[in-house]
């Protein structure tokens, strides 16, 4: 495709139009057959119909676009003589010649049509939320700055596509000191985040149509990733102890990997009790399996100490350790980071060679520094009591105005809670209460699979103020037993037709 920029000065003439207008002469809406003003004619018919030009925009002197395209003047001319005469055009004695500022709406192409995006939620009770303190943004960016004073030769070329080793190094000793988990930095590989990390490394091991044990329920995104890259997801049912794995065995026993969230399962909150995770790792270690263990919000303990990780189990030898800094500093930054079994290395780093080549360079200097300098432990410390108080205050909110309708178990962990009804109540009271209410969050029943949905929310708690999370859980939990209370009127009403008892 041939653009053509309308405004470039030239040394004849200094007062050359500064509107850009760049011509398409190879589109499809040129025939290439035509003659030479015809084609000049429908490339700056197709710029002004397209919006390209604006409605009383002027168009460039014919001497000007002449020169800057090629054309001779007079084909120039004509072309411009074919827009007056069919209205694309005017011509002003003295002026020039402007864009009509009404074109004929019979060839003017429509309107192009807005794409709906689904934003992600943001609002109160949203999940993925997080927030940071003046003290905590004052040291990132005093790091930040400096970094960028010092800006080095590293940032000019391609490198390491696992990232830099700096940052490799302070997450390796924070994997260590955080999650007894220890590992050389060599097999630490930056990610702009799980989901990222999570499709790197299922394009270096997954063959298409190989199976992948994934929770159920579950987090939908990573069924997603999977199936993108042609594996099977096999659902593999949860209860209080984490996935259970005799059912993964029956369902898939070929199975290539499988996903789990063991810290904190998501959605349901519940740890992998340990001998789930010894006989998880017995399975991969014989099956020659992998384990993806994604540890997305293992930082927010609030109460006791958190159980060791798979991969510092395994000494990560058959676990993909998969975490981020979007839960513990903020989304934006886009950061995160897998641990890979030696190995996966190699096939992992030419994958993501293949992919994008290497992570962004530019915030890794600062979060190392974060790391190194004990500013990101104490804003973990920070942290973990502000979103305490937010939980504490969003659980007691729903328990205490659902008229005993919600049972909300009190996570340890984590940054978002469930709530649920009677596991009779029919789902789409839920989804009904919900919309009464107008607040975010997920319904829990879309976390399913194939298991039997539960009839609730899936409520996060991080990066709202307290005020507003206790305004929306009250609207939601009373939402909730109106809903409820209107069903079961409904259901005990007495049926048209019906003769009412004792009449």
């Amino acid at each position: 495709m041939r653009n053509i920029p309308t405004n470039l000065r030239t040394r004849k003439s200094a007062s050359a139009s500064p509107h850009e207008l760049p011509l398409d002469l190879d589109g499809a809406h040129i025939d290439q057959q035509a003659s030479a003003p015809e084609r000049l004619y429908q490339a700056l018919r197709h710029a002004i119909s397209t919006g390209m030009a604006k409605p009383g925009a002027a168009l460039p002197p014919s001497r000007h676009l002449a020169e800057q395209t090629g054309f001779r003047r007079n084909t120039v001319t004509d072309a411009y003589e074919r827009l007056i005469a069919d209205g694309f055009a005017v011509a002003r004695v003295g002026s020039g010649t402007f864009v009509a500022e009404r074109i004929p709406s019979a060839v003017a192409s429509k309107a192009a049509k807005r794409i709906a995006i689904a934003e992600p939620q943001s609002g109160t009770l949203a999940l993925g939320c997080t927030d940071i303190d003046e003290t905590t943004l004052r040291r990132f960016r005093s790091f930040v700055g400096r970094r960028m004073r010092a800006f080095g030769s590293e940032h000019l070329h391609y490198g390491d596509p696992r990232g830099s080793l700096e940052l490799r190094i302070a997450i390796a000793n924070h994997l260590l000191s955080a999650r007894g988990l220890r590992c050389d930095p060599d097999q630490i590989m930056l990610t702009s985040g799980t989901q990222h990390g999570l499709r790197i490394v299922l394009s270096a091991i997954l063959k298409p149509g190989e199976q992948i044990w994934v929770e159920d329920p579950g987090y939908p995104a990573a069924r997603k990733s999977i199936e993108h890259y042609g594996g099977r997801p096999v659902s593999v049912p949860v209860d209080d102890h984490g996935l259970i794995v005799a059912k993964g065995r029956s369902a898939a026993p070929r199975a290539r990997a499988a996903y789990v969230t063991p810290s904190h399962q998501f959605p349901l909150g519940v740890q992998m009790a340990m001998p789930r995770r010894l006989e998880l790792l017995d399975w991969a270690r014989a099956a020659d399996a992998f384990v993806f263990e994604d540890d997305y919000d293992s930082e927010f303990r609030y109460d006791g100490a958190p159980l060791l990780s798979l991969a510092g189990i395994d000494h990560l030898r058959r676990v993909v350790y998969m975490g981020t800094f979007a839960k513990t500093l903020f989304p934006g930054l886009r950061i995160g980071y897998c641990a890979l079994p030696e190995n996966l290395i190699g096939p992992v780093a030419t994958a993501r060679a293949a992919m994008d080549r290497f992570p962004a360079t530019v915030m890794e200097g600062a979060i190392a520094d974060m790391l190194n300098s004990g500013a990101f432990a104490a804003n973990l410390r920070r942290m973990r009591g502000r979103y305490r108080e937010a939980r504490d205050a969003l659980a007691h909110t729903l328990i205490d105005t659902s008229d005993g309708q919600l049972s909300v178990p009190v996570p340890s962990q984590g940054l978002h809670l469930v709530a649920r009804f009677a596991q009779a109540t029919p789902l789409l009271i839920a989804a009904e209460a919900k919309a009464a209410a107008g607040v975010e969050g997920w319904l829990l029943a879309d976390t399913y699979l194939r298991a039997r949905p539960a009839p609730g929310f899936v409520l996060g708690f991080s990066g709202h103020p307290i005020n507003k999370l206790v305004a929306a859980a009250e609207t939601l939990a009373r939402a909730s037993a109106a809903t409820l209370r209107i069903h079961q009127k409904a259901k005990t009403a007495p049926r048209r037709g019906t003769v009412a008892r004792g009449s």
